[in-house]
């Protein structure tokens, strides 16, 4: 179930947001989309690596995460699992990689 207050926030800004869920350090192989990905954590944590940066952004409740298109990243969620809203968007209308802390976005 999308959270009333992100769910809300994202479609303030025009975007439909789906909902996933994955268990206590589930993984995710590097990979990339073509298209442009807003995701924010509803619940638990979850980091994302970014092999070709060499950088880990790490997303709590409420923290954002604006992923352009071609941007390979993989995941590791967190000790107690993990619940995100994903919203996509057409490849370039994210102007960069952006992480948003809970509460600034």
């Amino acid at each position: 179930m999308i959270s009333d207050d992100f769910g809300a926030r994202l479609r303030q800004e025009g975007l439909e947001a789906g909902s996933w869920s994955n268990g206590p350090l589930d993984r995710y192989s590097p990979h990339a989309h073509d298209y442009d990905k807003v995701l924010v954590c509803e619940s638990g944590s979850i980091r994302f690596g970014l092999p070709d940066r060499g950088v880990t952004i790490d997303l709590e409740a409420g923290d954002r995460l604006d992923l352009p298109a071609g941007t390979r990243h993989d995941a590791v969620v967190g000790r107690e699992g993990v619940t995100c809203l994903e919203a996509h968007l057409p490849a370039g209308s994210l102007e960069e990689l952006r992480r948003h802390a809970a509460g600034t976005w």
